[in-house]
């Protein structure tokens, strides 16, 4: 088989409203959840503290003299730059453009009993905008960023209500943009809510007397959300496809002895039960039974089941960042994740932020997706976080970018020669954005440098770092020229 894309692969870049946007108060906003995390200075973090809030951090971002900085407010300031920045994907190249839309734009409150015309009005400029360069938009729904007043006034997800809500939502915005979008995902990384409930569910742990349970309760009402967009979807734009989104967490045992091998199965087990659930449309055995034994109750109605089997997924898209180590033991030094960590591969180098990179890990775990489900799959982020500094001319030369992306997209087309049906590539963050797990911009991603620093001092003035021409060939090609 041909070592080469197909054609009409789609090339872009991935970002998230509330990383990305800015313009908080603008234009009929409410506050998501997102806008609530406070930065913290990397000499007070604890762990993964970042993404974790308490219920007294949560009640204090509402106030207007808070003294806290809350640097997804601002993003990159998208909002008043998204014409600037398109036309720079535009001169890339990009075939698509991977966004999410603001739940918080859309209904300010989550319950408003009528959508905010100024924003669904701002991503019709949007869509009209990637219009002009021939840009498919790819739309997730929920990506860590529910109205703030979902969480105040029903505990984010673990109310069934939501659903509700996120249903009338997803109903407005697949009639608003049926002629403008045709690619969709309903929740990002859906499996993030076991580590982070609050990113991932507006679930603040210490409102809850047993968190876990709680957790999978909230996920159920996620999963039946994502089936029941589906179903819409497919009866108001016939011809769309609509994906799952899942962080996969490509994991290997630390030796060949059958306990670590057993614990990586496991853990195996519990990162594709999510796409177990929203592909094969149903809760697969092995996670009754971790229920059973962690005396977790799942709340279902009766046509629960029915609803996860009818209404299942066209796509898988993921994020792969980094690979795991898993063993039985608790010996071996831990490596950090994007909210996710394992023990340190001796194999591989790291990140700046200590994450491992390995570009093969990306061949296995397409391969791994595509046996297990045998539908297209869509590898919509993977990029690399890192200190970019300008030289003396105002550039940022970054090699250690482009010998990232280049590894990854190699093992990519590896695994499409392996068989694997590859619908597309987005990386993230094209354009440096704020960092969902830490707050900073520090950590900069982007093919495209903004001028701003974790405080958000700067001009958010745009400059095209050396990977910007690179990832334009790698466009152009398609993929060719690797």
């Amino acid at each position: 088989m041909a070592k080469r894309f197909p054609e009409g692969f789609l090339w872009g870049g991935a970002t998230a409203a509330n990383q990305l946007e800015g313009g908080y108060n603008l234009g009929g906003k409410g506050l998501s959840t997102a806008d609530m995390i406070p930065f913290i200075p990397k000499d007070e973090r604890d762990g993964d503290n970042a993404v974790h809030i308490t219920s007294e951090q949560f009640e204090e971002a509402f106030k207007e003299d808070s003294k806290k900085l809350y640097p997804k407010r601002w993003g990159v300031d998208f909002y008043h730059h998204y014409k600037e920045d398109i036309a720079l994907f535009g001169e890339m190249g990009f075939k698509t453009f991977r966004l999410s839309i603001s739940w918080a734009r859309i209904f300010p409150n989550g319950d408003d009993l009528h959508p905010n015309e100024e924003g669904l009005q701002f991503y019709d400029n949007i869509f009209e905008e990637l219009a002009k360069y021939n840009i498919e938009p790819l739309v997730t729904l929920s990506h860590y960023e529910m109205p703030a007043a979902l969480v105040k006034k029903y505990n984010g997800w673990i109310d069934r209500k939501v659903i509700n809500m996120f249903t009338k939502y997803a109903e407005t915005v697949f009639k608003r943009y049926r002629n403008k979008v045709k690619y969709w995902l309903t929740f990002n990384e859906i499996n993030a809510i076991a580590l982070a409930p609050y990113n991932g569910g507006g679930l603040i742990t210490d409102r809850f007397e047993n968190i876990e349970q709680a957790i999978y309760q909230a996920l159920h009402h996620q999963f039946i959300a994502s089936a029941t967009a589906v179903k819409l979807c497919r009866e108001i734009i016939p011809n769309a496809k609509v994906g799952c989104m899942l962080a996969r967490l490509e994991t290997y045992p630390e030796t060949c002895n059958p306990l670590d091998v057993l614990k990586t199965l496991k853990q195996e087990q519990m990162n594709f039960f999510y796409t177990d659930v929203q592909v094969r449309g149903y809760y697969p055995n092995f996670i009754k039974e971790y229920f059973r034994e962690n005396n977790i109750n799942i709340i279902m109605e009766e046509t629960d089941e029915d609803t996860l089997l009818q209404n299942r997924v066209d796509y898988i898209s993921f994020s792969y960042y980094m690979s795991l180590v898993e063993s039985a033991g608790p010996h071996g030094e831990r490596a950090p994740g994007n909210l996710f960590s394992g023990l340190k591969n001796p194999y591989l180098e790291s990140s700046d932020w200590g994450w491992q990179i390995d570009a093969v890990g990306l061949r296995v775990t397409l391969n791994k997706l595509y046996d297990r489900y045998q539908v297209p799959l869509f590898v919509v982020e993977n990029g690399l976080g890192a200190i970019d500094t300008p030289d003396d001319n105002g550039m940022i030369q970054d090699d250690y970018r482009i010998n990232y992306l280049r590894e990854h997209i190699v093992q990519m087309r590896e695994a499409i020669s392996d068989g694997v049906e590859l619908m597309g590539y987005t990386s993230w963050g094209p354009i440096d954005i704020i960092s969902v797990s830490t707050s900073e911009v520090s950590k900069r991603y982007g093919f495209i440098y903004v001028d701003i620093d974790d405080h958000g001092n700067g001009s958010f003035k745009r400059t095209k770092k050396k990977s910007f021409e690179w990832y334009k060939e790698v466009i152009n090609s398609n993929g060719q020229v690797l």
